[in-house]
């Protein structure tokens, strides 16, 4: 038997380094039109993973909690996913997660999805098992809030009886497994060895889970795994954007990791002090493939002059508009910038202009003055007027 495993789909999702924020808030140079391609590439993985399972002859699709984004989203965001889902010709089978949980105001079970939802798609809102073809059964455990008290998973497994012989069982669960999550605290988590024993004694044939955004496989048993979401949410995921075409029978999994995914958000650590690493990092980011579906975040490091620091601002802002997003984090950052000689004559400013900018220089630190932020950063800013009008 044959299905395609993928969860935390996600439809809604909003990033802020996208610009998705109020404009007072948004940063210089993000207009927020990276969001609307960045939730259409979304809606794009979807519609793949549709024709990935339709060319595998899949026997059904499984998505593992997390379809969308919240509960709360919007009737375009349900109207555009019914309408992604009505191009399957695959049936799928969509469980509730920590993001759209199946409480009194699931968007699974909104008037406005019920009416668009395609016959093909069932939602697996009731825990326990359900034969969804014959000689194939999932055992759904489905999440009930936001915020349970037990691990769902070992609840369905621990009143299982074996499977009946000739019949598959594909476990469909979501949250973190207790050797992936370290907070001792969180009773939700998955017991692994609750689902170890339960591979063990064949009343399961497959652990399928949802909840880590990275692709990942245990370690103990192949048969535990996590797709990751089809496409990448955030900068510390490890192999997003893709889903699993699993090949089952009664013991053992060949599984398939397919990219569907064509984002990418990249974090990159750098050290700045001379003029060669700023064209270093100028090189780095010109050599990246697809900007306009990647975003960047940079944690810079160093001492840099004004010119120097100039330079460096007009470079990020020239990147700036071929990317989805460049950042620099100011968290993760410790970049000086401080006055040199050089810096001074470089402006070749005369009269009031030269007075002006040598008390400025004085005050930004160069030549023993003090450490003034403000006088620094106009002298920044002079040096940017001064060289755009060269």
């Amino acid at each position: 038997m044959r299905f395609v495993h993928t969860a935390d789909w996600q439809l809604g999702m909003r990033r802020r380094v996208l610009g998705a924020r109020p404009p007072k808030e948004a940063a210089a140079g993000v207009t927020g039109e990276a969001q609307a391609r960045y939730a259409q590439a979304r809606l794009d993985a979807v519609a793949a993973l549709g024709r990935l399972a339709d060319q595998r002859d899949a026997a059904f699709v499984l998505v593992c909690g997390d379809v969308f984004e919240s509960n709360l989203v919007g009737p375009d965001v349900v109207a555009r996913a019914c309408e992604a889902l009505a191009s399957f010709r695959t049936p799928v089978l969509l469980l509730p997660g920590n993001h759209d949980p199946a409480d009194a105001a699931c968007v699974l079970r909104r008037p406005d999805f019920a009416r668009r939802r395609p016959a093909h798609v069932t939602v697996l809102d009731s825990p326990g098992v359900h034969e969804v073809a014959p000689g194939i059964e999932v055992v759904a455990a489905p999440w009930r809030s936001k915020h349970p008290l037990t691990d769902l998973v070992g609840e369905q497994l621990a009143d299982l009886g074996p499977a009946p012989p000739g019949t598959l069982r594909v476990l469909a669960g979501h949250g973190e497994l207790d050797v992936l999550d370290p907070d001792d605290d969180e009773p939700a988590r998955i017991r692994r060895d609750g689902v170890l024993a339960a591979l063990g004694d064949g009343r399961i044939h497959y652990a399928a889970l949802g909840d880590r955004h990275s692709t990942w496989v245990d370690a103990a048993d192949d048969r535990i795994r996590h797709p990751g979401t089809p496409e990448v949410t955030d900068f510390d995921e490890v192999d997003p954007g893709n889903v699993l075409v699993v090949d089952l029978d009664e013991h053992a999994a060949a599984v398939a990791t397919e990219r569907v995914g064509c984002w990418s958000f990249v974090r990159h650590d750098t050290r700045l002090d001379t003029d060669d690493d700023l064209e270093r990092l100028d090189a780095w980011l010109a050599a990246r493939p697809d900007k306009e579906r990647a975003a960047v975040r940079l944690a810079l490091v160093g001492t840099l002059s004004l010119r120097q620091r100039s330079h460096l601002d007009d470079l990020l802002a020239a990147h700036g508009h071929a990317f989805a997003a460049v950042e620099v984090l100011p968290q993760h950052s410790d970049l000086a910038t401080v006055p040199d000689d050089a810096d001074l004559a470089d402006l070749d400013l005369h009269g009031f202009a030269a007075d002006a900018a040598t008390e400025l220089f004085a005050a930004a630190g160069g030549s023993d003055g003090g450490a003034d932020t403000e006088a620094r950063d106009a002298l920044r800013l002079l040096h940017r007027l001064v060289g755009s009008d060269r």
